[in-house]
């Protein structure tokens, strides 16, 4: 009887013990969100155990990039191509660019004239019927 209650007592104690641990890790991620986004300037809560430091130092570098920016690829990748995201609707037709007329060309868009490749070379076979007439003269 005495072994049962003191494993059973044993249990208690462990399971206190674990949550306990769980309050202090969730306040340490709290502490460590609050100071990755920037609300909070403070590294007190790196005092509180000697095993957090570690797991917070991991976490910090994250922190001091995002501050710095993007690194040095990124920004010759943006300075070349532009940077991405939402193109604002540079394609969609405004006011301006519907009455703009000066580069429409009426004969191209309704199909005179638009090719004029063939202009100065004309075919020099002679049609069907030609052809017809010529084979019967023979």
């Amino acid at each position: 009887k005495k072994l049962r209650e003191q494993r059973k007592f044993g249990k208690k104690v462990q399971v206190e013990v674990i949550q306990k641990r769980q309050k202090e890790k969730k306040a340490m991620m709290n502490a460590v969100k609050k100071y990755q986004k920037g609300m909070t300037d403070k590294l007190d809560f790196l005092e509180g155990d000697k095993k957090s430091p570690a797991g917070a130092k991991q976490k910090n570098p994250k922190a001091d990039a995002a501050k710095k920016g993007p690194n040095a690829k990124r920004k010759s990748k943006d300075d070349r191509f532009g940077f991405g995201g939402k193109k604002s609707g540079k394609k969609w037709n405004t006011k301006e660019s519907h009455d703009d007329v000066s580069r429409f060309r009426s004969g191209v868009a309704h199909g005179k004239g638009g090719k004029k490749a063939n202009k100065g070379k004309q075919n020099k076979r002679p049609g069907k019927s030609v052809r017809k007439k010529m084979k019967s003269r023979s």
